[in-house]
C-alpha cells in the first residue's frame, strides 16, 4: 500500500462515524510502543489492524507513567530498557503507516513531548502518520499555549473525563474535545477489573447529552462481556491493560485470539438507539 497523507486517511472522527453507521461501537485497543519487543512492534500493529481495530492507541514509553497501573507501567519500563522512546515510536509508526490507514492516537505525557520540543513533536507526529494525541497530564485550561499549539496542528487533542468531573467541567471539556472523548470508567489508574461501575451507563449518558463528539470508555475493561456491556452504552470501547498483559504472556498469537473475542463481542452488542 502506498503512503497516505492525513487528509486521505480515515481520521479518528470518521472512524467513529463509520462504526456508528455500521450499528456498532468503535473498537480502540491500546498497546505500548516497543512491547513486548521493539523488533516485534510492527507485527503487533499489523495484527490490530487486521483484526478490526477502528482506532489504535499507541503509548509512548515513559519512565514515570503516573496514570497507568502496574501492567502498563511494566510494559513501558521493559520497552525503555530495550531502547524504545519517543523518536523510535514515531519512526515505527511511519513504517506502519506505509501499509495501513488505521487511525492512530499517540498516548503520552507532557514530559517527553516538552523534551522533544512541542512544535517539533506536533510536526514529527503528524509527519509519521499520527491522527491524534492524548496528553494524559494536560487537563483543559492547564496551559493555553500548549492547547493552542495542538489545536493549530494536524492532530486532534483527545480529552479525558472521569467520574469525579463536575457537570460544569464536563461541558468545558466537551466544548474543547476533538476526535473523541475518553471517559475513564473509574477513579484511579489503568488496569483490568472484575466489574464495571454500577453507574457507568448513567455517567456516559450524561456526557453524551452535552456533546456530539463520540464518547469512548476505557480503564478496566478486560473481558468480552465487559466490552459488550460498554458497547451498548458508549460510542467506543478502549481496552489496554488486558491486551498488554496478553501480549506479554503469549505474544502476538495470544493477543490476536483475545482481540478477536473483543471485536466479536462488540459487533454483537446492540447499539444505543438501535
Amino acid at each position: 500500500m502506498s503512503v497516505t497523507t492525513s487528509s486521505e486517511r480515515a481520521g479518528v472522527a470518521r472512524a467513529f462515524a463509520a462504526a456508528r453507521a455500521s450499528g456498532r461501537a468503535a473498537f480502540v485497543p491500546y498497546v505500548t510502543a516497543g512491547h513486548p519487543s521493539p523488533a516485534g512492534m510492527l507485527e503487533v500493529l499489523r495484527m490490530l489492524a487486521e483484526e478490526g481495530a477502528d482506532v489504535i492507541e499507541l503509548g509512548i514509553p515513559f519512565s514515570d507513567p503516573l496514570a497507568d497501573g502496574p501492567t502498563v507501567q511494566k510494559s513501558s519500563f521493559a520497552a525503555i530498557e530495550q531502547g524504545a522512546d519517543l523518536p523510535w515510536t514515531l519512526s515505527m509508526l511511519a513504517e506502519f503507516r506505509r501499509e495501513s490507514d488505521t487511525p492512530v492516537v499517540l498516548f503520552t505525557y507532557l514530559n517527553p513531548v516538552i523534551h522533544h520540543g512541542l512544535r517539533r513533536f506536533l510536526s514529527d507526529a503528524a509527519g509519521a502518520g499520527a491522527d491524534a494525541v492524548l496528553l494524559v497530564d494536560l487537563p483543559v485550561g492547564a496551559d493555553a499555549g500548549i492547547e493552542r499549539a495542538v489545536d493549530e496542528s494536524a492532530l486532534d487533542l483527545i480529552r479525558l473525563i472521569a467520574p469525579t468531573t463536575t457537570p460544569a467541567r464536563v461541558k468545558d471539556i466537551a466544548r474543547a474535545a476533538r476526535g473523541f472523548i475518553y471517559y475513564v470508567s473509574r477513579a484511579g489508574v489503568t488496569g483490568a477489573q472484575a466489574d464495571l461501575s454500577a453507574g457507568l451507563a448513567r455517567e456516559v449518558a450524561e456526557v453524551r447529552a452535552v456533546t456530539d463528539v463520540p464518547v469512548a470508555v476505557g480503564f478496566g475493561i478486560s473481558t468480552p462481556e465487559q466490552a459488550a456491556a460498554v458497547a451498548r452504552i458508549a460510542d467506543g470501547v478502549v481496552v489496554g491493560s488486558a491486551l498488554v498483559d496478553a501480549l506479554g504472556r503469549g505474544g502476538v498469537d495470544a493477543a490476536r485470539t483475545y482481540v478477536r473475542s473483543l471485536r466479536a463481542a462488540i459487533d454483537a452488542a446492540a447499539r444505543p438507539g438501535a
